[in-house]
C-alpha cells in the first residue's frame, strides 16, 4: 500500500505594497499615534480657534495639564502592573486640603505641610496595595471604595470650605505660603513651574520603568503575573509599591493644583482620575497591563489638555464639554483595544 506524504502548505501570497504598508504603518499606528493625534489635534484647533496658537495659550494649556499629567504617571506605573487607582483624584483632594490645613490654621511652616501632605498620599497608596495583595480583593473595588474614604476625610478636615476661605483668611489672616502659590502659579524663564513639576515627575517615573528592577518587575507582572511569580518576583511586594508611588504623585499633584487655585478643598480634581485613565490608554500602555511608558502617557496628557482648551475657546458649553470628554474616554478604550489586536497581529505576521 502506499504511503502518501503531507504536501507542505503553501503561505498566502501577498502583494508586495501590502507588505510594505503593513510593516510601516503598523507600527507607527501602535506607537507613534499618539503623537501623530495631538499633532492633528494642535493643526485643527490652530486653524478653527484664533488665539489657540499663540505662546501664552501653549503656557496656560502647560500649566492647566500639569496636576493631570502627574496622576498619570502614577496611574502608568499601577496600570502597567495590571491594576488600576480610581483613588487618585481623591488622594490629590485629600492630600492638598491636609497640606493646606497645616499650613493655614494649625500654624506650621510650608515644609511640613508638604511633607504632611506627601506623606498622606503614600499612606492612601499603600493602604490601596495592601488591601489589594493582603486581601485579594480587585483593584477596582478598593480604590472605589478609597476614593470615597477620601473625599469624606477631606471633607471633615476642611469642613466642606476651602483652605484657606474668604472669611478665615480676613480674620485669622491665614493665608497659603507664597512658595506654594509659586509652585502651582509661578514661571522660571516663562515657563510654568507647574509644567517643570510635572516633565521633573515624568522623568522620574521614566527612570523607575526603564531603569530600575521595579520598573522590569512591574513590567513582568502586568504581562503575565504568574509567571513573574515563578520566577522569583515578589509580586505583592511590587503590586504594592505600585500604589505607593502612586499615591505619593497624586500628592504631589495636589500640591501643583493648590498652588493653581490659591485654595484647597475636598471636591476638588473630581473627574481627573478618569482623565488620567484616559491619559495613560491614549499613551499607548494597555490595560491589562505589561505594556506602555511614561512617554506616551505626557503626550496623551497633552492630548486632553489641549481637547479641553480648544473646547473653551471655541464657546463649546460647558455641558457639552462633559459630554465629549465622556465619549473620548469610551473612544480611548475602544482605541486600546484595537491597538492591541492590531499590534499582536502584526507581531504575528513578523514572527512567521
Amino acid at each position: 500500500m502506499r504511503s502518501e506524504l503531507p504536501v507542505p502548505e503553501t503561505p498566502a501570497v501577498r502583494p508586495l505594497h501590502a507588505g510594505w504598508a503593513r510593516s510601516v504603518l503598523e507600527p507607527v499606528v501602535a506607537r507613534g499615534g499618539p503623537l501623530v493625534i495631538l499633532i492633528l489635534l494642535v493643526a485643527y484647533l490652530s486653524l478653527s480657534a484664533p488665539y489657540f496658537f499663540t505662546v501664552g495659550n501653549f503656557k496656560n494649556i502647560l500649566q492647566q495639564t500639569a496636576a493631570v499629567m502627574i496622576l498619570a504617571v502614577g496611574q502608568t506605573i499601577v496600570i502597567i502592573g495590571a491594576g488600576i487607582d480610581l483613588s487618585v483624584a481623591a488622594t490629590l483632594a485629600l492630600s492638598a486640603s491636609l497640606g493646606a490645613v497645616a499650613m493655614t490654621y494649625w500654624g506650621q511652616s510650608v515644609w511640613v505641610g508638604i511633607l504632611l501632605a506627601l506623606a498622606a498620599g503614600a499612606l492612601v497608596g499603600l493602604v490601596n496595595g495592601l488591601v489589594i495583595t493582603k486581601g485579594r480583593v480587585p483593584d477596582f473595588i478598593v480604590t472605589l471604595g478609597t476614593m470615597s474614604a477620601a473625599r469624606g476625610i477631606a471633607l471633615i478636615l476642611t469642613g466642606g470650605l476651602p483652605v484657606p476661605s474668604h472669611l478665615t483668611a480676613i480674620q485669622l489672616r491665614a493665608y497659603l505660603p507664597q512658595e506654594i502659590i509659586w509652585l502651582g502659579s509661578g514661571s522660571v524663564l516663562g515657563v510654568p513651574v507647574a509644567s517643570l513639576v510635572a516633565l521633573a515627575m515624568a522623568f522620574v517615573g521614566w527612570v523607575i520603568l526603564q531603569h530600575t528592577p521595579l520598573g522590569r518587575a512591574t513590567y513582568a507582572v502586568g504581562g503575565n503575573r504568574e509567571a513573574a511569580r515563578v520566577s522569583g518576583i515578589a509580586v505583592d511586594r511590587v503590586k504594592i509599591s505600585g500604589y505607593v508611588l502612586s499615591g505619593f504623585l497624586a500628592a504631589v499633584a495636589g500640591l501643583v493644583l493648590t498652588g493653581r487655585l490659591n485654595s484647597a478643598n475636598a471636591l476638588m480634581a473630581e473627574g481627573m482620575e478618569l482623565q488620567s485613565i484616559a491619559a495613560v490608554v491614549l499613551g499607548g500602555t494597555n490595560l491589562f497591563g505589561g505594556v506602555g511608558g511614561v512617554g506616551g502617557t505626557v503626550v496623551g496628557a497633552l492630548i486632553m489638555g489641549v481637547l479641553g482648551n480648544g473646547l473653551n475657546l471655541l464657546n463649546v458649553s460647558a455641558f457639552w464639554q462633559r459630554v465629549i470628554m465622556g465619549l473620548m474616554i469610551v473612544l480611548v478604550v475602544i482605541l486600546d483595544q484595537w491597538r492591541r489586536r492590531r499590534f499582536e497581529a502584526w507581531g504575528e505576521g513578523r514572527t512567521r
